[in-house]
Formats: C-alpha cells, sequence, structure tokens
C-alpha cells in the first residue's frame, strides 16, 4: 500500500515535472513566435511609412512644379506686357525729342530772320538818309525843268529810287550769302573729309539672336528635358527666349538685352560640353557665367579707352562703357559707335586747333547713357550727362553730352563738333539697317506724303529711302510754288515719320513741247 502511494506520488512528481517543463518549452515557443510576428509588423510599418513619405514627398514635387508652372507663365505674360509698355513710352519719348528738336530749329530760323531783318533795316536807313538828299535835290530840279507839282515829282522819285535801292539790296545779300556759303561749305568739307579718312572702322550691323550650334539633333530633347523643365530653367534664369525648332543642330537664343543673351549662349555651350544638363546645373553655370560676364564687361571697358587714349575714367564709368558692347541701335553697336566718334571729334579738333584729349574723351563717353537707359526713365543724353557729373567729369563733357542731340543748346565748339562726330559715325553706309518690312513701309510712307499734295504727278522714293523725287504738273504748279511745295513737304516729313540720318526733298517741273514732222 505505501509501495503503491510512494509510486504515485514519484510519478505524480514526474508528471508534474514533465508537464512543467513541456509548458515552458510551449512558452518559449510561443514567447519566439510572438516576437517574429512583432519584428515582422515592424517590418511592414516600416516599410508603409516609407512608402508614404515617397508618396508626399512626389506630390509636393509634383505640386510645387505646378506652382513654379504657373508663376513662369505669369512671370513671362508680365515681361511681355513691361516690354510693350518700354516700345510705346520708347516712341513716345522719340516723338517728344523730334517735336522739341524741330522747335529748336523753328526757334534758329526764326532768330536768324531776325538777325536778317535788323541788317537789313540798318542799311535801308543808310539809303534813306542818302535817299532824302537825292528827293531834295531832285525835286529843285524837277520844279525848275518841268510843271510838276511837289507830289508828282515826289512820287516819280520814291519809285524810282525804291526799284533801284531794291535791286541793289537783292543783290548784295545774294552775293554775301554766297560768299559765306563757299567758303564755310568748303572749309567743312575739308575738315569731315579729314576726319572721316583717318577714322577707317568696320561696318558693324547686329541682331538681336544668338544661334549655338548642337553636337547633333538629338541634344534638342537634353535641352527641352522632361516636360520642359530643362529649357524653363534657363529662361527663367536668364531672362531670355529659347527657340528650338526645325532648324538642324542649332537652337536660337533671342532677347532685346544682347548681355543676357550672351550669358545665356555660354552658358548654354558650358552645359552641352560638360553634358549635365538638369535645373541644378543650369541655375549653376548660369550664375558662374554672370560672375564672368561682369569681369569680361569691365576688361571691354578697359580696352576701348585704351584704344581711344582716354585715361582717368571713373571705375562706374569703365563698367558703362563695356556695357555699350552689348548695346545696339538700329543695329550699329554702341560701343564701336563710341569709339568711333571719339576718333573722329578727336581729328576734326586737331584740324581747328583744339584739345585732342577733351575731344576723344567726349566722344568717347558721348552715348555712355545708353547703358542704363533701359533701366532708368530719360533720353540717353540726359542720362549720359547725369553720369558723367556724377563720377565727376568736367563741365565741358558733361554739356558737350546732354548737347549732342541738340535737346539742349550747345555752348562750346565741342559741343557742335560732338554733334558732327555722332552723326557722321550713324550716317555713314552700313552702319545701321532696319528690317525689310520697316524699310519697305518706309518708302510708302514717303510717297504718300508727297502724294497728298495738289498737282503732283508722281513720286519716287531713292536712294535707300535717304531722297525723295516728286514730279508735278507744270501747268498747275509755278516755280515758286515748287520751292514751296519742296519746303512743306520736307515739313510734312520731320513731323509724320521717324528715320535715321536726313531725307533730300527734290520737286521736278519741266515743261515739254513736243511736234512731230510728216
Amino acid at each position: 500500500m505505501l509501495l503503491t502511494i510512494f509510486i504515485s506520488l514519484v510519478v505524480g512528481c514526474v508528471s508534474v515535472l514533465a508537464g512543467y517543463a513541456l509548458r515552458k518549452q510551449i512558452a518559449e515557443k510561443k514567447i519566439q513566435d510572438a516576437e517574429s510576428k512583432a519584428q515582422a509588423i515592424m517590418e511592414q510599418a516600416r516599410k508603409e511609412a516609407q512608402d508614404k513619405r515617397r508618396e508626399v514627398e512626389l506630390e509636393a514635387k509634383d505640386l510645387l512644379y505646378r506652382v513654379r508652372q504657373d508663376f513662369e507663365r505669369e512671370s513671362k505674360d508680365r515681361r511681355q506686357e513691361l516690354s510693350n509698355m518700354e516700345k510705346r513710352l520708347a516712341q513716345k519719348e522719340e516723338n517728344i525729342d523730334r517735336r522739341l528738336d524741330l522747335l529748336e530749329k523753328k526757334e534758329k530760323e526764326l532768330e536768324a530772320k531776325h538777325e536778317n531783318i535788323r541788317k537789313q533795316e540798318e542799311a535801308i536807313k543808310a539809303k534813306d538818309v542818302q535817299l532824302h538828299s537825292l528827293v531834295a535835290e531832285e525835286k529843285e530840279r524837277l520844279q525848275k525843268i518841268s510843271s510838276l507839282s511837289v507830289e508828282e515829282a515826289k512820287q516819280i522819285l520814291l519809285s524810282r529810287m525804291s526799284e533801284e535801292l531794291g535791286n541793289e539790296k537783292a543783290v548784295l545779300i545774294k552775293k554775301q550769302e554766297e560768299e559765306i556759303r563757299s567758303v564755310s561749305d568748303k572749309k567743312a568739307r575739308e575738315i569731315l573729309s579729314l576726319a572721316i579718312q583717318k577714322c577707317a572702322a568696320e561696318h558693324t550691323v547686329e541682331s538681336t539672336v544668338s544661334v549655338v550650334a548642337l553636337p547633333s539633333d538629338e541634344m534638342k530633347g537634353r535641352v527641352i528635358g522632361r516636360e520642359g523643365r530643362n529649357i524653363r530653367a534657363l529662361e527663367m534664369a536668364t531672362g531670355v527666349d529659347v527657340i528650338i525648332d526645325d532648324t538642324p543642330e542649332a537652337v536660337t537664343i533671342s532677347a532685346f538685352d544682347a548681355v543676357r543673351r550672351e550669358i545665356a549662349r555660354l552658358s548654354l555651350e558650358k552645359l552641352l560640353a560638360d553634358g549635365r544638363i538638369h535645373p541644378g546645373r543650369i541655375e549653376e553655370v548660369v550664375e558662374k557665367t554672370k560672375k564672368e560676364m561682369d569681369e569680361k564687361i569691365r576688361e571691354e571697358g578697359e580696352r576701348a579707352a585704351f584704344e581711344a587714349g582716354v585715361n582717368g575714367l571713373h571705375p562706374e564709368i569703365i563698367k558703362l562703357l563695356g556695357r555699350l558692347k552689348y548695346r545696339t541701335s538700329f543695329g550699329q553697336n554702341a560701343l564701336q559707335h563710341s569709339k568711333e566718334a571719339a576718333f573722329l571729334l578727336g581729328a576734326m579738333a586737331s584740324e581747328l586747333g583744339l584739345d585732342f584729349k577733351l575731344s576723344r574723351r567726349i566722344g568717347l563717353l558721348h552715348d555712355i547713357g545708353k547703358a542704363v537707359d533701359h533701366q532708368v526713365e530719360g533720353t540717353h543724353a540726359k542720362l549720359g550727362a547725369e553720369l558723367a557729373r556724377k563720377y565727376g567729369e568736367s563741365p565741358e563733357v558733361v554739356m558737350a553730352i546732354e548737347a549732342h542731340h541738340e535737346e539742349s543748346a550747345p555752348q562750346s565748339i565741342y559741343a557742335v563738333l560732338a554733334i558732327a562726330a555722332d552723326a557722321i559715325s550713324a550716317a555713314r553706309p552700313g552702319a545701321r539697317r532696319e528690317t525689310l518690312e520697316t524699310y519697305v513701309k518706309r518708302l510708302e510712307k514717303l510717297e504718300s506724303i508727297a502724294n497728298l499734295f495738289k498737282g503732283v504727278e508722281k513720286s519716287f522714293a531713292i536712294q535707300a529711302g535717304r531722297e525723295i523725287r516728286v514730279i508735278v504738273q507744270p501747268e498747275k504748279i509755278t516755280d515758286a510754288e515748287a520751292i514751296n511745295m519742296a519746303r512743306d513737304i520736307r515739313k510734312k516729313i520731320e513731323e509724320g515719320m521717324e528715320y535715321p540720318g536726313q531725307i533730300k526733298v527734290t520737286v521736278i517741273r519741266e515743261t515739254r513741247a513736243i511736234e512731230y514732222a510728216k
């Protein structure tokens, strides 16, 4: 009995121990399974979190791209509006300047006429003294030899003397005018011809586009980028229009600002050579090119001053001179025009015995205002005078710059020479150009103005629009009316047209008598 109980106890203990060991093993297995499940759940959660973050990042980038695209489109529209407004303001300023020039010319003509009238009055007064003495003598003689009354004799004598004095006065005035014109024209031609011979400048004509050559047409796709992001980034960074059309292996860069156009051209060439073309790289290259461009502009200004023999210029003036290399007027390079005007002005000053260095300085700086006239309101002559005054130039230089377009009256011989040098450089053949459309419209406008006058039979614009010949009907227009018509046509052209240089108006009146012998 005791043995049975003992065996039962032993079996029970063994069973308890075996159950405990089994439960422990099962519990450990469950713990391991729970830990592995927890790790799997954590790994799954980590992956889901990464996927979610990627989705959020993609959505943010997409939103940023759409916002940037809208901003770029609005910016481009605003830039176009501002460009149109600048063009309209520039046209209005040119019209106002032209009208002011016309008023000044008319005032000068009136002053000259008043001076001639004053001189004529003085001559007439002198003749009147002689006339009174002659009248008295003639009166006594007539009373002795005729039966005429005093009043009748007075009328005869006055009419005879008036006719003689009028003829003598006309002959004397014409003779004096011809002598003065002959001497002054000859001397002026000599000075101008010598100056032009000494200044043999190249004919430079520039446009508002630059062409960048591509190694292959496949590069066009890389320049455009995915959904156009590369080309937009380049346009945003440089402020130009990049045109990619059917032209093989070429990209066109268009902008009125030549500095921006040059920065874009150099940046695109660097990107093509490097091969890495994406928005971040584009911004980096453009920023680097801008710094190089500033240094290049300074070097161009120093080179221009050295070639013109002008020293002691303010550093800011040097930079403005360099910017003129990337500024054009009617296709003519502004820096080349300034150097050419400096050479011409120096040559004319030498012939007249004036200060050679001062003349060169005025010629080089006369158009300095064109470097900032797109950024600041005002004409380039006024702006140039303000800049010269600001950076310590002498009063002679400031006054000549301000008067070189006759916006203010020239107060020295240097200002007059600056006007002449500027006109010679701008008017020489090949210096400037205009588009075919503008050229044709100018010719048509010239002929239409001439055809408005009564008695005009035909009109022809010739010499590339620098001369208009008008043929009138001789039975309707007299010689005197033809002279007045030429003057009226000239006034109409000055008031209603914009043109470089000058236009010669020639009115032709001829009478032909034709008979046929049978």
